[in-house]
């Protein structure tokens, strides 16, 4: 490979995902081009043909539910109440009770957090 190529090819390589996607912007716009992924099932070009694709959306929130609340179940009303400082000890118990119980939507952050404590505390959680 040309030394000016391998030289470009180390810099990239360097750059975090946000830099290539700027990096990829950018060069979008200069040379009045789209960048499309191509798969390697579909035939050359046949991608670019059909037109660009919408990109996936990260999800940010999520609805967190206990599906079941497994054999301790004072750990997991304790681990509910963390997330849920509103309800009382009666309310999160009958919660527990009645699994499944949704604990509402949630921060992708908070949702995560919730599900490890709750696991930990030996509930079955899921995201959605």
């Amino acid at each position: 490979m040309d030394k000016k190529l391998d030289t470009i090819l180390t810099q990239i390589s360097e750059l975090s995902v946000l830099e290539l996607s700027e990096l990829v912007k950018a060069l979008e716009e200069k040379f009045d081009v789209k960048a499309v992924a191509m798969s390697a099932a579909s035939p050359a070009g046949a991608s670019a043909q059909e037109g660009p694709t919408a990109p996936v959306e990260e999800k940010s929130e999520f609805d967190v539910t206990v599906t079941n609340a497994g054999t301790n179940k004072i750990a997991v009303i304790k681990a509910i109440r963390e997330f849920k400082p509103e309800l009382g000890l009666k309310e999160a118990k009958d919660l527990v009770d009645a699994c499944p119980a949704d604990l509402g939507t949630m921060k992708k952050e908070a949702a995560t957090e919730a599900k490890t404590k709750l696991e930990a505390a030996g509930a079955t959680v899921e995201l959605k």
